[in-house]
């Protein structure tokens, strides 16, 4: 039994210890990976608003060039009560035409080549205008009704009926956006809304947008919540700020149309609404991110004097010694023997050297 249990200690196998670098696929930069610069956009809708697109495809847009930066975690859009009442010209163009064309079709003069389908119910209409009515009567009256239910109720029976129409809720306004007619404006507000941003609204006082964005920019770089500034406007009033985002380290990328603004010549990067779309903002981020990397690597090696760090470094090490050693002349004086004074000539300088014969030394010394 003793010898049994000899052998089984001496057989036993070992337990082998993988090491994780050998692991093929794994790093540490993986469990630990390095985080993503904070970006955070600042939209001046007053100057430059979407004019030229529809607002929420300018908004997708936009996030998606600046998450190429890095890591979203502001999206601000400011504007006063009358930007978002505009509607652009093409959109009025747009609605003209649709209700000529309306008009048309309650009349027979036109057959739509496919039926109208309710975005709710799914059911078919062969009119545009019967499919509004129809929308307006039931939809639109159930939708109401369910949120004054919402808004009566308090506490845990709200957070349930909330719970239980967020899905019809939600259908409807899908549906509304392609049927319906904003009320005011061209639903500008709604559709920022829905791409991610936070739009706030402003007084009707000139340049009460630039101030709102302005404030609300220092009080994020003083709390350093972004690392990133990027900025759609065209306005040179807001050079200031990006000058002190870049002494602050931050890296600033301007969004405009104006090729020769005083904004673009300040940021960093630039780019106009068109490249955006076109995603060439999110091709070149690696050469721009690139360009950062290698400035942050510069700052860190240059170097600075501070008196009290050299003093601590350096002790008494750093200090020049000016006294001389007079001993050895003094021996030799007492000796009898005089030392040989050295005298510059007159004319200048010794170091300056007197004309093109005497390259090779400075004054004579007698």
């Amino acid at each position: 039994m003793m010898f049994s249990r000899f052998v089984l200690r001496i057989w036993k196998p070992k337990t082998q210890f993988t090491s994780l670098n050998s692991i093929k696929g794994f790093s540490f930069s993986s469990i630990n990976p390095k985080p993503k610069i904070r970006v955070g956009v600042w939209w001046d809708l007053d100057n430059k608003p979407p004019a030229s697109f529809p607002p929420y495809d300018a908004a997708v847009k936009l996030r998606t060039a600046a998450s190429s930066f890095g890591s979203v975690k502001v999206m601000m859009a400011y504007a006063n009560r009358h930007a978002f009442s505009y509607v652009p010209l093409e959109v009025r163009e747009q609605r003209k035409d649709r209700k000529l064309l309306n008009q048309l079709e309650n009349k027979g003069l036109v057959k739509p080549p496919e039926p109208y389908f309710c975005g709710v119910c799914d059911r078919r209409f062969y009119t545009n205008e019967k499919l509004i009515n129809h929308f307006k009567q039931i939809h639109e009256t159930e939708n109401q009704k369910r949120m004054r239910q919402i808004e009566s109720s308090k506490g845990h029976q709200r957070v349930r009926l909330v719970a239980k129409y967020s899905m019809k809720i939600e259908k409807y306004k899908r549906a509304a956006r392609n049927i319906l007619t904003p009320k005011e404006g061209y639903g500008l507000a709604d559709e920022l809304k829905r791409a991610g941003f936070w739009v706030k609204m402003v007084s009707d006082k000139p340049e009460a947008a630039d101030k709102a964005l302005k404030e609300h920019l220092v009080e994020m770089m003083d709390k350093r919540e972004v690392e990133c500034v990027v900025l759609v406007s065209d306005d040179s009033d807001y050079a200031g700020i990006l000058r002190e985002a870049k002494e602050r380290c931050l890296r600033t990328v301007v969004i405009g149309d104006s090729n020769e603004g005083a904004l673009k010549r300040v940021a960093d990067v630039s780019y106009s609404w068109k490249e955006v779309v076109m995603g060439k903002a999110k091709k070149e981020v690696e050469k721009v991110v690139g360009k950062w990397n290698d400035r942050d690597v510069l700052k860190k090696l240059e170097w600075s004097y501070d008196p009290a760090l050299e003093k601590e470094k350096g002790g008494s090490c750093g200090v020049w010694n000016y006294e001389f050693d007079c001993d050895d002349d003094d021996d030799e004086i007492a000796n009898g023997r005089e030392v040989e004074s050295v005298e510059i000539g007159d004319g200048g300088d010794w170091w300056k050297i007197d004309n093109e014969d005497s390259v090779g030394s400075s004054r004579p010394c007698r």
